[in-house]
């Protein structure tokens, strides 16, 4: 019996010896090996404390005024622009409510300016003012639209307009826009709520102070925008470590090559449209969906036919374009080569000036919206840094 029991424990204690030895082996074979890891890497994104800047209605003798928001009952919420990465050319607008944060929009309306306000959960809507030293409210509203740009002032009641600005703790400021995507009034409706534009704050454009401002209609209703400017085509180009500017163009699947372009339609720079030129049609580029680190940049046709966007080393090489890795609301472009090495992409206009070709964020879900069945991740645009 002894004999029997000893056989027993002899042979429990073999088969738990081979279990641990194939579980040491299966996780040797699972873990990484220096000599199968891959050099591309996504680029290091750096990790900052939210921060969060003023925003103040900026007078003639550079006197800020407060933004608040106001509920129907007079209860006054703090405007903040919220810089939650390590980019600071394109930063939300938010109100803070009861410790939400709220989306501050440019509302649809059939007046000649645009009111400014916070969507609440519920639908309602909390106008944006300038107060004075003396206590008074001024209307802040969306003024005049530039392209993609509408331009955003406090009024006073005699028909003056201040500058909007957020205003870092260490006393950076960047302009409050309007940012249109859709070429139509309506971008889209949140809560009930037919959206004009969307409220961000970005870096200043060197000639925006210069623009003119219209002033108040006595009929006080919106028309239709329209522009006399004559459209200014910029090319873009990815750029090499040692400088040389190469084309990038989208491809059918038969491998047809056509033009990608920024395209200025304002005198306004700041963000401007990325274009692929496809048989007199100007195709939406955008970073697509998808999984991976890396996230394919593409036009998409009238059709829902893709095309890939690709640089163009020289006749034997084509190196992706992809959306590299995400920065707050914006995607980094890069060229990739074989080595994993990324090439920045830029949009240069005739008489020499750039604008970086980035994936811009309007709302923080992976799904910005659907282009002819298509999800898309972000949209590309030109933006001045």
């Amino acid at each position: 019996m002894k004999n029997s029991n000893q056989s027993i424990i002899g042979t429990f204690g073999y088969y738990l010896f081979i279990l641990g030895f194939l579980f040491l082996l299966t996780a040797c074979k699972d873990s990484p090996s220096k000599d199968k890891t891959s050099t591309t890497e996504t680029e290091k994104i750096v990790e900052v404390k939210e921060t969060y800047w003023n925003v103040k209605a900026i007078q003639p003798d550079g006197t800020g005024l407060d933004v608040k928001a106001f509920d129907s009952d007079g209860n006054s919420y703090d405007i903040m622009a919220i810089q939650d990465s390590d980019q600071d050319i394109f930063l939300d607008v938010k109100a803070i409510v009861d410790g939400d944060k709220l989306p501050v929009k440019m509302i649809l309306n059939s007046e000649q300016f645009a009111p400014v306000a916070v969507i609440t959960n519920q639908g309602n809507t909390y106008n944006l003012k300038a107060i004075t030293a003396e206590g008074e409210k001024l209307d802040v509203k969306g003024i005049r639209r530039y392209g993609n740009i509408v331009m955003m002032k406090a009024i006073t009641p005699t028909g003056k307009y201040y500058g909007v600005k957020a205003i870092s703790p260490s006393g950076q400021q960047n302009d409050i826009k309007g940012i249109k995507i859709a070429r139509g009034l309506r971008e889209m409706s949140i809560k009930g709520q037919g959206i004009y534009a969307h409220v961000k704050a970005m870096h200043p454009d060197a000639n925006e102070d210069n623009f003119k401002m219209p002033k108040k209609r006595k009929e006080n209703k919106k028309v239709k925008y329209k522009t006399d400017f004559e459209r200014v085509i910029w090319k873009v180009k990815a750029v090499t470590p040692d400088g040389k500017k190469v084309d990038v163009k989208a491809f059918d699947e038969e491998g047809n090559a056509f033009d990608v372009i920024g395209t200025q339609d304002s005198k306004q720079r700041s963000f401007m449209n990325i274009k692929a030129m496809v048989q007199n049609y100007e195709l939406p580029v955008k970073i697509m969906q998808s999984e991976g680190d890396y996230k394919p940049v593409s036009a998409i046709g009238k059709n829902g036919g893709i095309y890939e966007i690709k640089a163009i080393v020289d006749e034997n090489t084509k190196l992706d374009i992809k959306g590299v890795s995400r920065s707050g609301n914006i995607i980094n472009v890069k060229a990739v080569n074989k080595d994993g090495e990324f090439i920045a992409v830029k949009a240069f206009s005739p008489d020499g000036k750039l604008n970086h070709v980035k994936g811009i964020k309007i709302f923080d879900r992976p799904v910005e919206m659907k282009v002819q069945g298509h999800p898309v991740h972000a949209h590309v645009k030109a933006l001045n840094q």
